[in-house]
C-alpha cells in the first residue's frame, strides 16, 4: 500500500500534501486505542493488541504528556513494588480512563475537522 501511494503522489510541490492528506485519511479508519482499569474488565481478550499480536499489552509515554500516562505510570510502578498502591478503588480509576478517552476522542475529532477543512480549501484552490 505505501509503495502504490508514494508512486501516487508525483513530484510537483503539491506531492508532500498530497502524501500528508493521503496517509491520513486512509489511518483515519483505523480503531483508536482506549484507556481502561483492567479491574473493572472480565474479557482478557479485550487486553490483546491486535498489531503486535501480544496477549496483554500497556502503552504509555512520558508522565509529563498526559494525565493517563501518570497513571499507568504509577499503576505499574505500585505493581512493580516500587512505590505504595494508589489509594483509588478501580471504579475510579476506571472513571478517570473514560474521561481520558473522552477529552481523547474530542481532541482526534477536532482534528479530524482541521484536516478536513484544509484539504477542501486545498481542492478548491487546486487548479
Amino acid at each position: 500500500l505505501q509503495k502504490s501511494l508514494s508512486e501516487t503522489f508525483g513530484v510537483d510541490k503539491y506531492s508532500r500534501a498530497r502524501k500528508e492528506v493521503l496517509t491520513y485519511m486512509f489511518s483515519r479508519p483505523m480503531q483508536m486505542a482506549l484507556y481502561f482499569c483492567t479491574g473493572v474488565l472480565d474479557d482478557e481478550t479485550l487486553f490483546h493488541h491486535y498489531a503486535l499480536n501480544v496477549p496483554f499489552y500497556t502503552h504509555f509515554t512520558s508522565p509529563i504528556r498526559r494525565y493517563a500516562d501518570i497513571i499507568v505510570h504509577r499503576l505499574l510502578s505500585a505493581s512493580l513494588g516500587t512505590r505504595p498502591p494508589i489509594k483509588m478503588e478501580k471504579e475510579a480509576i476506571q472513571k478517570q480512563a473514560e474521561h481520558c478517552n473522552d477529552r481523547k476522542m474530542a481532541s482526534k475529532r477536532v482534528q479530524e475537522l482541521s484536516g478536513d477543512l484544509f484539504f477542501s480549501i486545498f481542492v478548491r484552490v487546486r487548479p
